[in-house]
């Protein structure tokens, strides 16, 4: 079974780079299958069983065990229903009469199913991410609450921290202006998350409606964006991440400034 790092380097030559199955296969060593088997899935699959196990006398009950679990994604996780709990329940509601270990197989074959996969990102140079964070500081002489804007080179750990009275569309712009003045140059592409500065609408196939504003900055510095899943912060993990870390050492204790100019 070929690692998931193999598997991220075929993807990206085939889906990104361009490459033919046929020269993926001559430049990884690989038979052209397995070539077409990496890009039907993102991780290895590994073994799939062919004919799901027979359970007699689990199969009438595993509707229930399903609504159970369901339930449960509503719900504190300290108040959800363990396997031992479910087959108490099966017992004593229900009338199973199967065994404990068949209900906890059964269990954790269904949280596997579920369970959200997380692939190792690649975080080759060139490439940024952005948001924008909150914190307290004293401007003017009065304690206020400000908004920084934070540039993240994942690559490097480079960074680029400038903070605004409000999480503005003029603050957005002026954020990107004075980062790429800072570095002195602009990134080849830069992540975001779905915030209404940048996207208006959400169409649905990955697909959005760039504010006008945002367009234009684009037009003019003709970076490329990339957006991250609604809801799913862990995309974007490096920014967001830099974002704490600039709260905890750059804000820490509350700083104090004549104005946000200085």
């Amino acid at each position: 079974m070929y690692r998931v790092d193999v598997y991220l380097r075929v993807r990206r030559a085939v889906m990104v780079e361009g490459m033919s199955v046929r020269e993926a296969s001559r430049v990884f060593g690989l038979h052209r299958d397995t070539v077409r088997k990496m890009l039907a899935y993102s991780v290895p699959p590994g073994y799939r069983r062919k004919i799901p196990p027979r359970r007699p006398k689990l199969e009438p009950f595993t509707g229930v065990i399903d609504a159970i679990l369901e339930g449960d994604s509503r719900v504190p996780k300290k108040q959800r229903h363990t396997a031992k709990r479910i087959f108490e329940r099966l017992r004593d509601e229900y009338g199973f009469t199967g065994q404990y270990t068949i209900v906890k197989d059964y269990v954790r074959e269904q949280g596997r199913r579920t369970q959200e996969m997380f692939v190792p990102l690649s975080h080759p140079p060139g490439h940024a991410q952005c948001d924008f964070g909150e914190a307290v500081a004293v401007v003017g002489g009065v304690e206020r609450k400000v908004h920084y804007f934070v540039l993240d080179l994942p690559h490097s750990d480079g960074c680029f921290v400038k903070a605004y009275p409000a999480e503005t569309t003029e603050a957005f712009l002026d954020g990107h202006v004075s980062a790429f003045a800072f570095l002195g140059g602009v990134p080849q592409s830069i992540l975001y998350d779905n915030t209404k500065l940048a996207v208006a609408r959400i169409l649905g196939d990955s697909r959005r409606q760039r504010t006008r504003a945002f367009t234009e900055l684009q037009s003019h510095y003709l970076f490329e964006d990339r957006f991250g899943r609604p809801g799913k912060g862990n995309d974007k993990g490096k920014v967001e991440g830099m974002v704490g870390y600039v709260r905890r050492n750059f804000l820490v204790p509350i700083p104090s400034y004549e104005s946000f100019r200085r």
